[in-house]
């Protein structure tokens, strides 16, 4: 089964539960973009989306969720740190 991705994640400062449950994707993101990788390429990759079939969509599921993950590892990964060990 194929997972489901919100097209943008939640907004706010604290992490959600979809937070905790994308970190991996958040993190492939963060290493895609750190590699210079393509976003078309990245949200096939990924997400399983074809760019050139959906586009506009596309675009938007990366750019929101790459802005997300750099949210939560400049910041918001504390959070998830505490919730983790209560």
């Amino acid at each position: 089964m194929a997972q489901e991705f919100q097209d943008q994640p939640p907004a706010g400062d604290q992490p959600t539960d979809y937070d905790k449950e994308q970190l991996t994707l958040y993190l492939r993101l963060l290493d895609a973009d750190r590699d210079g990788a393509g976003w078309q390429e990245a949200v096939e990759i990924i997400f399983g989306i074809d760019p050139a079939a959906q586009p506009e969509r596309a675009e938007t599921l990366f750019a929101s969720h790459l802005d997300r993950a750099k949210w939560l590892a400049s910041s918001g990964y504390l959070d998830l740190l505490i919730a983790g060990r209560g």
